[in-house]
Parts: structure tokens; C-alpha cells; sequence
């Protein structure tokens, strides 16, 4: 499945399902030495007690929680701070000047006290984006139909949209690179959550076939799509989600975002093949591609739900695997693990596995990922 941006979901110091050449101790926390417990106490309440305080539980927003954490992964967070593989200034400087029986007896202290008990996050926090997205999309529906479909010529429809070309669309409205005046006056009250759940949201809404257009045979734009097929997929139905699906288009608008490409869309591939159409090949194009069956690009109904399930089989509260250094996320500080999460997909904190798992989340889904774990009670 596809997710968006995305636009999904963690950048100091915890949350991730580590590489397993990156999170393996030498040896493991039974075969090593005891650690001195005290010395572990007094060397966190002298460097460490500022931020994580002296019970564990972070001191503001977006600093995690240690507290109750697993011993293997907080050896293993300050020994990637060490060797540079993590980038937080004040726990790099730190990092280099601890010693291994530093790192442990630190990482023994936290992981011994009792977990902190988790805030409640609220209710609008809670809301999926799709949801979200749902909400939002009474205002559209004037033109583009509660659904997306859209049934006015000329409007395109929104059903089944590819989510991260509706995001780029809409930024172009909002700067004024297309020409639809009434679009300009709707969207500037918009955040970008909101526009990312307004496109999770009608990409998961299922498009309804369309009559044959009064203009334009399909049967002769057939051939004429075929440098479009390497972009936009088979039948015009793109499985990119930053490209948009044209089947099931309106055949009008179609008609006039494909001129629009000669004069006032920048868009330099398309202008280069666009100018050597027709009039009428552009109206067989979008005649050929408004009769092609589409379908949703995302299943937004379920993708918390989906997310969570696939966290799960690393970070589940009972798992935990002596082989790798994983993290325990539930009760975690939602801030962080949004911060944390958007490092992995950003490629700015260090996990091939956890960077090629969020890569396709836009910040929707991870506030709505993080805002579930936050909620969950610490164990």
C-alpha cells in the first residue's frame, strides 16, 4: 500500500527499529559486568537530570521519556551519539567524553525505574487524518461533490486522487501559479495538515466510471497517450503519489489543464510534448482518458490502524528481542516521537530500516501515528 507523502511517524534520542549491525552490543547486558547503580545515579543527576530528569521523565515537550526504557537500547542510543551517528549537539559532546561503564551504569539507572505514566493527548490529536480530512471536506463539495466526483464540467474531480499531487496543487494555488480565482480565496485559511488530510481524505474515496464525453473519440487518443503512460501508468491510473491519475478525469478540465501547459503551467516535460498537440488530439486525449476505470490511490479509512499493527511487530510492549536494540514507544512524549519520526523519514537521523518505513508519511499520519502511542499506557 501506498501512504502519502504523503503525506508516516522518531530525532534526539529514541524510537526505531534499529539496523542490526547498528543496535547489537558486544556482548549482552548479562555476560557484562554489573553495573554500579549509583554511579549511574549520580552521573544522571549531574549531565542528564536537566533534560530527563532524575525519575526519568522528560522536562518539556519533544525531550523522550527514559524511564522504564529498555537497557540494550539506551546503551545503544549513547553509543550512536558517540560515534556521530546521531546529531544532537549537547548529547554528542556528552557521549564523547562518557566511558563504556558510564554509558552503562546510565543506561542501567533509567531502564530500572518505573515507567512514567502517560499523558492523556487529546481529542483532536486523536483524529485520524482521514477524519480529519472527512470534516474538511464539506467545503468542496459545492464544486468537487461530497466524494469527489465531481459533476460540475470543467471542475475536476478529486475521488481517488494521488495525495501528494494534491498537496503540490494546492501550493500552486495558494501562490497563485494556476488561475482559479474562487480556489484562491478558499484555500489561505488552510494548514498543512489540513491539506494533507483533505488529500488522504479524497484519495481514498472510490471514483465513479464517466458517460463517454459529446467531444472527442477515445478510440484515437488511445495511441496518442502513450509518452503519458511513462507518468501518469497504464490507462492513466498512477501508482506514483506524487503523480495525478487522469482516468475518470473530467474530460473538460482535462481539455484545459493540458493548454494550460503551453502558457501558464510550469511544467517543462509536458510544455515540450504538449506543444506539439492539437487542439483535437488534446480533446481525443482527454476523451480516451475520462472512459478509463480508476480506483483509490490510499485506504485512508484504516491506515492508523494499519501503521500501528506494522509498529507493532518491533515495538509492541510485550516484544522484546535480544538481538536487536528497540525502543519501547508506548506513553512516549508525543512531541518527540513526531520529532523523531519525521528525522527517520527526513533521512537526518541514521536507519535504513526506519527510513524506508516512514519515507512515504506526510506529518498527518505521524502526528496521528504518534498521538496513538502517546496514548497508550507505559509498561
Amino acid at each position: 500500500m501506498k501512504h502519502l507523502m504523503l503525506g508516516i511517524v522518531l530525532s534526539l534520542a529514541l524510537f526505531g527499529c534499529s539496523d542490526k549491525q547498528e543496535s547489537t552490543t558486544k556482548a549482552t547486558p548479562e555476560k557484562q559486568a554489573a553495573a554500579d547503580l549509583s554511579a549511574g545515579k549520580v552521573f544522571v543527576e549531574r549531565e542528564c537530570k536537566g533534560c530527563h530528569g532524575l525519575d526519568g521523565k522528560s522536562a518539556a515537550a519533544a525531550i523522550p521519556n527514559l524511564a522504564g526504557q529498555r537497557e540494550r537500547y539506551l546503551l545503544a542510543a549513547l553509543k550512536a551519539y558517540k560515534e556521530g551517528k546521531r546529531t544532537h549537539a549537547a548529547l554528542k559532546d556528552m557521549a564523547a567524553h562518557m566511558s563504556d561503564v558510564d554509558m552503562r551504569n546510565v543506561a542501567v539507572y533509567y531502564s530500572g525505574l518505573p515507567p512514567v505514566a502517560s499523558a492523556p493527548v487529546k481529542a483532536a490529536q486523536l483524529q485520524s487524518p482521514y477524519e480529519r480530512g472527512k470534516a474538511l471536506s464539506a467545503a468542496c463539495a459545492k464544486c468537487h461533490s461530497v466524494d469527489g466526483n465531481s459533476k460540475i464540467p470543467g471542475t475536476p474531480s478529486l475521488a481517488g486522487q494521488q495525495p501528494r499531487y494534491f498537496v503540490v496543487a494546492i501550493q500552486e494555488y495558494l501562490n497563485r501559479e494556476r488561475r482559479q480565482p474562487p480556489m484562491h480565496s478558499m484555500l489561505p485559511g488552510l494548514s498543512k495538515l489540513d491539506i494533507e488530510s483533505l488529500a488522504l481524505y479524497f484519495a481514498s474515496q472510490n471514483p465513479v466510471p464517466r458517460a463517454t464525453p459529446a467531444f472527442g473519440d477515445p478510440a484515437a487518443g488511445e495511441p496518442l497517450t502513450a509518452v503519458c503512460g511513462g507518468c501518469h501508468g497504464s490507462h492513466g491510473v498512477s501508482t506514483d503519489t506524487a503523480t495525478p491519475s487522469l482516468a475518470g478525469q473530467d474530460a473538460r478540465y482535462l481539455v484545459d489543464a493540458i493548454k494550460a501547459y503551453r502558457t501558464t503551467r510550469k511544467r517543462e516535460n509536458m510544455r515540450l510534448y504538449v506543444t506539439g498537440l492539437s487542439d483535437k488530439d488534446i480533446q481525443n486525449i482527454a476523451a480516451f482518458y475520462a472512459v478509463q476505470i480508476s480506483k483509490p490511490a490510499e485506504q485512508g479509512q484504516t491506515i492508523v490502524q494499519d501503521l500501528t499493527e506494522k509498529c507493532n511487530r518491533c515495538h509492541g510492549a510485550n516484544i522484546d528481542n535480544p538481538a536487536m536494540a528497540i525502543p519501547k514507544i508506548n506513553g512516549q512524549d508525543r512531541d518527540y516521537l513526531i520529532m523523531a519520526m519525521r528525522a527517520y523519514r527526513d533521512d537526518k537521523r541514521e536507519s535504513t530500516t526506519m527510513h524506508k518505513m516512514s519515507l512515504p508519511y506526510s506529518d498527518s499520519i505521524i502526528e496521528s501515528v504518534a498521538s496513538y502511542y502517546a496514548n497508550q499506557p507505559s509498561k
